[in-house]
């Protein structure tokens, strides 16, 4: 079973004590992004679609995502902006995490415009995963952040499922009720994934859990865009900021 709380450390950080057998151990997984720059001025939203599919094109391959405008449309509708605006373009996966326990890969990898405050827009609500049903599986993309409500322009991608990372109604605590914000899956470049989550990590760079979980040498993300798809839905009221 695994227990979410959240802690204020750089970026989306993971730190959980190592599982060695049964399940019914509990680990605690922390989640959280570092308080984002003064943003700059939101864009106007582009309508989207039910399911908007995107490829960001990096310097290892491509990865190519369907968003679930839909069901999670203040979280598409936040990275669609990023997109539509290049604001993604240059940008780094700067972190990968591996999960002490199971079988890899697992954990996750990280990116976003972190280090310029130029590209950062305002933070969005937050959607739970009780309320969209997009859930953290291997290959889920999801918005990092500190508090729910602070998500801007980070997010990983899972390697193998953290269900850590969902909404949990039923709990006492506001944080592991928030969750994170789930909103979209890749559908093609999990090689790509795997390759970044594979880069070497510099030992010595990061802060407290994140010590060792940052590549050194960050992965260059050339462009990210919308792409066509052939059948791609209704369109989708873009929610207010």
């Amino acid at each position: 079973m695994l227990t979410r709380i959240a802690a204020s450390l750089a970026v989306m950080a993971l730190v959980a004590a190592p599982v060695s057998a049964a399940p019914a151990r509990r680990v605690i997984v922390k989640v959280v992004q570092a308080k984002p720059p003064a943003p700059m001025p939101l864009p106007p939203a582009i309508p989207f679609h039910e399911i908007e599919r995107v490829a960001i094109t990096t310097e290892l391959g491509v990865i190519t995502l369907d968003l679930e405008g839909k069901k999670a449309p203040i979280s598409t509708g936040n990275f669609l902006r990023y997109v539509d605006s290049k604001r993604f373009d240059g940008m780094t996966f700067y972190r990968s995490m591996h999960l002490p326990w199971g079988d890899p890969p697992n954990g996750l990898i990280q990116a976003g415009v972190r280090g310029d405050p130029r590209k950062v827009l305002p933070p969005v609500a937050h959607e739970p995963t009780s309320q969209t049903g997009v859930l953290h599986k291997a290959g889920t993309i999801s918005l990092a952040r500190l508090a729910p409500g602070t998500a801007t322009g980070d997010f990983s991608i899972m390697l193998s499922d953290l269900e850590a990372l969902d909404a949990d109604p039923k709990s006492s605590d506001p944080e592991i009720q928030a969750g994170y914000a789930a909103f979209g899956h890749v559908v093609d470049g999990m090689d790509v994934v795997r390759k970044i989550w594979d880069t070497p990590r510099d030992p010595e760079a990061g802060e407290g859990p994140l010590k060792g979980q940052m590549l050194a040498a960050p992965v260059k993300v050339l462009t990210v865009r919308r792409v066509a798809l052939p059948e791609p839905g209704p369109l989708v009221t873009p929610p207010a900021p």
